[in-house]
């Protein structure tokens, strides 16, 4: 069997083919970015989009330390002297690290155990005699090999030895472990159970209190609350083998050698027992030694095997999680970040506050801080008349057009003060919105906040940048670690080195997808252009505050250590606005400009009639301008840049209008009908905030009356929606909303009793595609869980969506 290439496994994971993966290597290894891979070497991919672009580095990544393993590992064993053409065979066909690490595990350095004792003792044959020959009486046979010299004092002692030996042999055949592992991940359940005393301080870990559900249908959010709870030490978690075993066995090796208690012979052997004994060709046939062999297989499946296996499927369900978790998160950054932005328009920004007062920000349209302020017209100075004159004068002075309101604590007072600023002052024709501070807080403390901004308090930074990220979200949020933007779950939980990998791609694609104006935009923006690092960033930024405005692209190559390399990933992202040439405001890049000169010239027009003038180019074919060095893929990009040059992927600017009166959850009446904007997106659903301070859920069945497999396919963060009122629970602050407007009552009571019931049973509720990425948490970042033990009302819509979503 021969043994695949890297790229040739790659190119049958992404069903492409193998030279379009080859190439993409090669352009990676080279030092290319892939946005710039996906937008301007199509024809070398073979138009491998940046998705698949993506996958491939992770997997390159992956099989690459995989290499360098199995490279570590044939020089260790063949130093000991035990490599063997077909041992290095199954090496190097390893095709994962859990494969190549139970290869190598009886190869593998390791402290005395019991098994080299009793070889020391010359137990080995032993142990294979018995094996080989099951006629052979235990006893009788182990008497030969008694010798109190060697610290065999008896047959008993010897027995043992030869028990051992033979443990550690089933334990360490790959092939075997493979096997079993697998069994186990197919059959298996993870079993929670509080501990003693830890009812009352774990009471947000009340539904895992007495659970159990099978590995393959554990989402993602489950999982990460149970280690949470494992690890908070108030859940015992333990991996059972069967669906119906009563007395699981722990994961925790420690637990697990003191639970441990003689094999019970009598007793049936598992089908876990059952495939280590056909493996090694033991079987009852009433001969002298099938009992004692059938007792070491049924040891070393309940005390070395299944707690090495336990371990391995826990480390299993926490990989799946966190990649699940990674995923969601990374969407919903992608969704925040990739927001609509309001555009180059002068904006007042409100940081709410009571006590200490709404910090007040303007910023003209290119997001310059012009004026700051404190206004007070809350509890308890109550100077209401007076800020809104003072917002008025404000607005008037600096002809503000957009009002942008944090949507923090007395964010819904605030925007009831702009309402009535609109209202009075209707010749300003102001709009407001309220944005989310996510993460506004962590901008105003950081080292370049200060370095920005460093004539204002930090508190009114904050004003400062909630007000920019209604102009440009993208702009704004960059200069945040997207950890903290605040729309991913369990992030505390996560890999931090796979989590922060992930977001850095996303908001990578993100900036790149949009483009960047070079003359406007700060270091943090242009750290995330392609080819663009923070030293050449810092270094254009500085060349641009000392020698004015670039005008055309060219004059990057000016810039202080931005070589050809580093020009030709960026070029095509940077955007210089009425420059020299008209299509350094466009995504074409520089190296195809010559394409350009050849489509004007057979449009017969110059380039203020080409670019952004479709009619012109309706009588050409992208075909006729094909050449060696541009294919059609590239020559397509060029024609549809040039119908709508530095056109912008997002979606179009539009606000809430949350409804007056509805102010807090008191004010929220079943059937009411709002406007609201979406927060966040989860597997199970949507949050939508309606202006009382709490998000609303809209569970995935509430989303279309027709059949949702994903909500993101029916909502992202930021759209604006109408959704109705289901259920209120003043209690625990939850809302349940429907975007299925016609919605009226709560679910039948079959439906909610079948799903009370396969909760109990501790299986999944409802389809696993709307349970699997839920991290079972609110926009506060703290678990939707009870945090008493009061349950939700049996027989409401909203007890029901929660339960559904794992999380009642």
């Amino acid at each position: 069997m021969s043994v695949q290439t890297i790229e040739g496994r790659i190119a049958t994971e992404l069903e492409v083919g193998e030279a379009q993966v080859l190439a993409a290597v090669r352009m990676l290894d080279e030092g290319s970015t892939v946005p710039f891979i996906a937008r301007y070497r199509k024809e070398i991919t073979g138009g491998l989009d940046d998705t698949q672009l993506r996958t491939l580095e992770e997997r390159l990544r992956y099989l690459r330390e995989l290499d360098e393993r199995k490279q570590t590992i044939l020089e260790s064993i063949e130093r000991q002297g035990k490599l063997t053409d077909e041992l290095k065979t199954r090496v190097t066909e390893a095709e994962t690290k859990a494969r190549l690490e139970d290869i190598y595990l009886p190869y593998k350095p390791k402290r005395r155990t019991k098994a080299m004792v009793a070889r020391e003792a010359g137990l080995e044959p032993l142990a294979d005699a018995l094996l080989a020959d099951p006629t052979l009486d235990p006893q009788e046979t182990a008497a030969g090999y008694v010798d109190e010299d060697k610290g065999v004092a008896d047959v008993a002692a010897a027995l043992d030895g030869a028990r051992a030996i033979l443990i550690e042999r089933f334990a360490e055949d790959a092939d075997l472990i493979g096997e079993l592992r697998e069994r186990l991940w197919n059959t298996g359940r993870l079993v929670s159970k509080v501990r003693d005393g830890m009812k009352k301080t774990g009471a947000k870990f009340s539904d895992y209190f007495d659970f159990a559900e099978p590995f393959t249908s554990l989402p993602s959010h489950r999982i990460l609350a149970l280690n949470r709870g494992e690890r908070e030490e108030v859940l015992t978690l333990t991996v059972s083998p069967d669906a119906e075993d009563p007395e699981p066995a722990t994961t925790n090796p420690v637990l697990a050698k003191l639970n441990q208690a003689p094999t019970k012979i009598n007793s049936a052997p598992s089908e876990y027992e059952n495939v280590i004994a056909r493996r090694f060709g033991i079987s009852d046939q009433h001969r002298p030694a099938d009992r004692w062999l059938q007792g070491v297989v049924g040891w070393a499946w309940r005390t070395k095997i299944l707690v090495g296996l336990g371990i391995d499927v826990r480390i299993r369900l926490r990989q799946l999680a966190e990649d699940t978790a990674i995923d969601v998160f990374a969407t919903g950054v992608k969704d925040v970040l990739m927001a609509a932005p309001a555009g180059t328009r002068a904006t007042l920004g409100l940081d709410p506050g009571l006590r200490t007062g709404v910090k007040v920000a303007v910023v003209d349209a290119t997001g310059k801080v012009v004026d700051t302020g404190v206004i007070y017209p809350h509890a308890p100075k109550n100077q209401w008349d007076e800020s809104v004159a003072t917002l008025a004068k404000l607005c008037a002075v600096h002809r503000v057009d957009l009002i942008a309101i944090g949507n923090g604590t007395a964010s819904r007072e605030t925007e009831k003060l702009a309402a009535q600023l609109i209202r009075k002052h209707p010749e300003l024709e102001l709009t407001k919105a309220v944005v989310s501070e996510a993460g506004a807080s962590v901008y105003s403390a950081s080292a370049y906040a200060a370095e920005e901004l460093p004539e204002l308090d930090v508190t009114l930074r904050g004003a400062v940048s909630i007000a920019r990220r209604l102009q440009d979200p993208l702009a704004e949020l960059v200069k945040i670690d997207p950890k903290s933007i605040g729309v991913g779950q369990y992030q505390h939980d996560l890999s931090e080195v796979a989590l922060s990998r992930s977001l850095d791609a996303v908001v990578e694609d993100c900036v790149n997808a949009v483009g960047v104006d070079v003359n406007t935009a700060s270091a943090p923006l242009l750290t995330r252009v392609s080819g663009i690092t923070p030293g050449l960033a810092e270094n254009i930024v500085r060349h641009r505050d000392q020698h004015g405005r670039f005008s055309t692209r060219t004059a990057l190559l000016e810039v202080p250590r931005l070589g050809p390399k580093a020009y030709e990933q960026a070029a095509g992202f940077l955007r210089i606005r009425g420059g020299d040439e008209p299509l350094d405001g466009s995504a074409v890049h520089p190296e195809s400009y010559e394409v350009v000169r050849k489509i004007q010239a057979a449009a017969g027009v110059d380039h203020d009639s080409l670019i952004g003038k479709p009619e012109v180019l309706q009588g050409l074919k992208p075909k006729e301008f094909v050449d060696e060095q541009f294919g059609l893929p590239t020559v397509t990009d060029i024609f549809a840049e040039l119908e709508k040059p530095g056109r912008d992927p997002r979606p179009a600017f539009e606000t809430a209008e949350f409804t007056d009166g509805v102010e807090t959850l008191t004010d929220l009446v079943a059937g009411m009908i709002l406007e609201g904007q979406v927060t966040n997106v989860a597997a199970f659903g949507a949050f939508v905030d309606i202006g009382v301070h709490q998000d609303g859920l809209v569970h995935i069945s509430a989303m279309s009356k027709s059949f949702v497999s994903d909500p993101r396919d029916v909502a992202k963060t930021g759209d604006v929606v109408k959704v109705k009122v289901l259920e209120v629970d003043l209690e625990r602050k939850r809302i349940s909303l429907t975007m299925r407007l016609d919605d009226d009552q709560a679910p039948a009571d079959g439906e909610r009793k079948a799903d009370a019931e396969r909760k109990n049973n501790g299986r999944r509720s409802g389809p696993r595609n709307q349970q699997v990425g839920n991290k079972g948490k609110g926009r506060n970042g703290k678990p939707q869980q009870s945090r008493d033990r009061k349950p939700a009302p049996a027989n409401t819509a909203m007890a029901d969506a929660l339960r559904r979503a794992g999380l009642g």
